[in-house]
């Protein structure tokens, strides 16, 4: 019984050392008790993707079956996120994010779908890790494609430019210096639901990234949470999103293609 005693509290002793007074202890029994969670506790920053130089940018216009979703003249395809007109800036061919205005979503809902998308950081970005030039694509309205400065900018590697946000990390990093564009090219397969409202077929992606393959036939378990892990809700069709993350991020030539 003293071994006991003695092994209770050099554990209650560890847990409040190595815990940082953060981690409780039961008073009974001296084992820690279930922390909640915390958006740190799903951030690992190794391995760092590898660095991928990538080939020239080559224009890619939309196919003729394709609904363009943003030409560079306005923003009709899109509104905001709570119904009303989209508020971001259209210029120079591009739509921006205007800090504080909200996330904006297609006005059209998706099933599966070839979505291309290209996107372009500000040159005098300020910031590190997820500070610098954060936006996201989000499938279905749910599921993030992360947009991110990852030229010269380690992150935790589920976080940066190309991963599934806190799922799955790139294969590879080729993003390009801000100040020039990048270029998703995403191919997504919807879900399927059993009546229980869980995965009969999980969504899967693959996305391309300046022409470097990032993601393949990549499983996405569920939603891309922040803090937490992911949680399954069912769904149907639903929008792209664009986010507004408070950073000046540039879209254009978006065009999506529906895959029946």
């Amino acid at each position: 019984m003293k071994k006991i005693l003695v092994t209770l509290a050099f554990l209650a002793a560890s847990a409040a050392v190595f815990g940082q007074d953060k981690t409780k202890v039961d008073p009974e029994t001296g084992f820690p008790l279930p922390q909640e969670m915390e958006h740190a506790m799903t951030e690992f920053w190794n391995p760092q993707p590898k660095v991928v130089e990538p080939g020239e940018y080559v224009g890619n216009p939309a196919p003729s079956d394709a609904i363009v979703l943003f030409d560079g003249t306005n923003l009709d395809a899109w509104q905001s996120y709570d119904g009303s007109d989209a508020k971001w800036e259209v210029k120079n061919g591009a739509m921006t994010v205007v800090k504080g205005t909200g996330d904006i979503r297609t006005k059209q809902n998706f099933g599966s779908f070839q979505l291309h998308i290209e996107w372009r950081e500000p040159r005098n970005l300020k910031g590190s890790s997820q500070e610098r030039g954060n936006s996201g694509v989000f499938l279905q309205g749910i599921y993030e494609v992360q947009v991110l400065d990852s030229y010269n900018n380690p992150t935790y590697n589920s976080g940066g430019a190309g991963s599934i946000y806190k799922q799955s990390a790139p294969m590879a990093n080729p993003t390009r210096k801000p100040g020039e564009w990048n270029v998703y090219d995403i191919i997504y397969n919807a879900p399927v639901f059993h009546e229980d409202g869980t995965y009969r077929v999980y969504p899967t992606v693959t996305v391309l990234f300046n022409g470097v393959l990032v993601q393949n036939n990549t499983r996405i378990n569920g939603t891309t949470e922040w803090i937490g892990l992911p949680e399954v809700r069912p769904h149907g069709d639903g929008p792209i999103i664009l986010q507004d993350h408070e950073n000046p991020v540039s879209f254009r030539n978006i065009w999506i293609r529906e895959i029946k």
